[in-house]
């Protein structure tokens, strides 16, 4: 985004810039409960590949929701967490989930019909 277009992006397509993709919604989801070590994240989200994993991490700290700390220890330790804006997003995230609850057989249902 540059110069007089800035203005006309609207506020969806800048969060979908943030949170799309595969894993990133279920990062902010892992990473809603308390920080989380690399490792700690890979066992949580099955089937994501370690280059895939990190690539989202980098990106979403890119884009400020995610805080990398390194501690000074030997080895030593990296954590991620959510930052205050990350927090701000993982409860603007909260009804999506409630509505992927309240409808999951509805929608799963739907995604088994629709593979026949």
């Amino acid at each position: 985004m540059n110069g007089d277009a800035d203005h006309e992006v609207c506020g969806m397509s800048v969060a979908i810039d943030v949170v799309g993709g595969k894993w990133k919604l279920h990062l902010m989801w892992a990473l809603n409960a308390r920080p989380q070590r690399f490792g700690q994240i890979r066992r949580l989200l099955t089937g994501v590949s370690e280059k895939v994993l990190a690539e989202n991490l980098r990106q979403l700290e890119a884009s400020g929701v995610v805080h990398r700390e390194v501690y000074p220890e030997v080895p030593p330790r990296v954590e991620y967490s959510l930052t205050p804006l990350g927090e701000d997003l993982a409860v603007a995230l909260r009804p999506l989930e409630e509505w992927g609850d309240k409808h999951r057989e509805e929608l799963l249902g739907n995604l088994l019909a629709s593979a026949c």
